[in-house]
């Protein structure tokens, strides 16, 4: 039982990173900004007004509102734990108050993780790409709406994409609703100043964060990964 976090601006490939480490040691693969879609554009919840409040953040490429994804994720996490389940994280917790919430009256997510798989079982990563990087890789970007696989390349991008297919498990692919350049830019900044903050903090409290770089091809940053958990 592990608890693996994995770091990066968007694009950077964490969640790539995540579904190969998830498959190599049998983990859960949760990703956050996935999970949130889904109940963001449920057509079931557009009516709750708390929903169409973070509905419109995301929109925005802003992140949604900190105390809500944590009372979310936190829940999830019980659950996988409870079925003795080892998870790794594409890019959660992504800001101070996620991470360690307030002290007693809500405890972040780094708290919930100490409690549940011990502090030594806590691995945490970044990957690291530029942010010229990002809005390419971002931009020229489709993602299989059954599987969530990512479709990479500006030939694939330029293509009328509503007539392919995934080339994984043959789902419809589309263009995210997020991966628009000005909104890019918004989450470069969110990323900047919301989430890289948590870094020092968790190195205060006596957490290694391994650096790599993201440009690397994606089998061997897995690799280095792996060897680093060994």
């Amino acid at each position: 039982m592990i608890a693996i976090i994995l770091y990066g601006s968007p694009g950077s490939g964490k969640g790539t990173q995540a579904k190969l480490i998830a498959d190599k040691l049998g983990l859960v693969h949760f990703d956050t900004g996935q999970y949130l879609r889904e109940l963001l554009y449920n057509p079931k919840f557009q009516k709750n007004k708390i929903i169409q409040r973070e509905l419109k953040l995301n929109k925005a490429g802003k992140l949604n509102t900190p105390s809500w994804v944590l009372k979310i994720i936190s829940q999830r996490v019980k659950k996988i734990a409870s079925l003795d389940q080892g998870v790794v994280f594409s890019g959660s917790p992504r800001t101070i108050f996620e991470t360690f919430g307030t002290g007693k009256k809500q405890i972040g997510l780094m708290k919930l993780l100490e409690k549940l798989y011990t502090k030594k079982n806590i691995f945490i990563f970044t990957l690291n790409i530029s942010a010229k990087e990002s809005i390419n890789r971002n931009t020229s970007r489709l993602s299989c709406l059954v599987c969530h696989t990512p479709i990479m390349g500006t030939k694939v991008s330029s293509m009328k994409y509503k007539v392919l297919s995934c080339p994984f498990c043959g789902g419809k692919i589309k263009r995210r609703k997020d991966d628009r350049k000005e909104i890019i830019l918004i989450r470069l900044k969110e990323y900047q100043e919301r989430t890289k903050p948590i870094f020092k903090k968790l190195k205060e409290k006596g957490y290694q964060i391994k650096q790599l770089d993201g440009t690397s091809l994606p089998y061997k940053i897995h690799q280095k990964i792996i060897k680093l958990l060994d």
